[in-house]
């Protein structure tokens, strides 16, 4: 096997082409969802803001956001469901684009003849919902809690402007991946994760906590608007939320990655890029063995910066450089 560990070193901030790298434009958000002003008001330091330490004020945040920069009018979760970062979910979208583009000579393939699996969607849908809106890609997204399932597709039936783009599955057996997800018919140009981090729920709050612990150190220092650094002075429960399967499994990250690394294999012809993000720098090494074990034709770790948070995307694929160039024509150039 011929493997190929190229890391892409980032720069501090988002992706050249989010459309996020700048501070919130309070006023432009408010024009656009009138539900964020009453949470907005002047911060210590003079400049609009809102109080990240309230979940509902994240909430309409990211509802703005969504609203103003990708046009979704109606987008709610359930209560104690995660509310993600809109800056960071664009991210894994754009880098993703930019690892389509290397297949491409270079192009970004964009419309409905690509499609990606969302695995993990979770009830906010945030993925998907991006990757349509700025490249008109379709998505499927699976997630193994029939509520996040719900929510997911009342999102898409309540914009027009996602309708035909975004299916939702359920996945009944939890210790599957894409058996179930992946049909006989189906072909996907990239799939992507957001794993569970943690190994239990003792580590998942033990993680909340240090988090808040370590921003609230950083509470009196001006920064960049942004979810990362925003949770100031509160309780060890993150104003994100999260449920059980959005937070930790048996074995955490690095378990699960590897069992979607198995489970690839008997999916190998029908997807281009497999791709998940990596949380923890130290867990690369047992999922480089894993991709080894399987022995993919090549491998991509892309490191992603938001302030002094970085994390990763590792990519994998069966194909090599031949196979691309036939699935490029194929299912771009037609």
């Amino acid at each position: 096997m011929t493997q190929k560990k190229k890391t892409q070193v980032a720069n501090k901030g988002l992706h050249p082409r989010n459309p996020h790298r700048q501070r919130y434009d309070f006023k432009a958000l408010t024009a656009s969802c009138p539900q964020l002003t009453p949470f907005v008001s002047e911060n210590k330091f003079g400049d609009l803001s809102v109080d990240f330490t309230n979940s509902e004020a994240v909430k309409v945040l990211n509802k703005a956001l969504l609203s103003h920069f990708y046009k979704v009018q109606h987008w709610d979760i359930p209560l104690g469901y995660l509310c993600p970062p809109i800056p960071g979910r664009a991210d894994y979208l754009h880098y993703i684009a930019d690892l389509l583009a290397e297949s491409n000579d270079g192009e970004i393939p964009k419309g409905k003849r690509i499609s990606g699996l969302d695995v993990g969607v979770g009830a906010n849908c945030a993925y998907p919902i991006i990757g349509h809106r700025v490249y008109g890609w379709r998505f499927v997204g699976a997630d193994i809690d029939p509520l996040s399932i719900k929510s997911a597709k009342f999102i898409v039936e309540s914009n027009p402007t996602l309708a035909g783009a975004i299916k939702c599955r359920l996945q009944k057996v939890p210790d599957y991946i894409f058996t179930g997800m992946i049909n006989a018919d189906d072909i996907f140009d990239f799939t992507m994760c957001n794993p569970p981090f943690h190994s239990s729920l003792a580590e998942a709050a033990a993680g909340s906590e240090r988090k808040v612990r370590n921003l609230s150190a950083n509470a009196k220092k001006k920064g960049t608007e942004g979810f990362d650094k925003a949770v100031r002075g509160q309780k060890p429960a993150l104003n994100f939320g999260g449920q059980k399967a959005e937070l930790w499994c048996p074995g955490g990250e690095v378990a699960f990655i590897k069992r979607m690394i198995q489970q690839s294999v008997e999916k190998q012809s029908q997807c281009l890029w497999f791709t998940t993000l990596v949380s923890k720098k130290e867990n690369l090494p047992e999922i480089y063995r894993a991709l080894n074990k399987v022995k993919v034709a090549d491998t991509r770790t892309i490191d992603m910066a938001q302030g002094q948070k970085i994390t990763r995307v590792v990519a994998w694929t069966f194909l090599g450089t031949e196979q691309q160039q036939e699935w490029r024509e194929q299912r771009w150039m037609k």
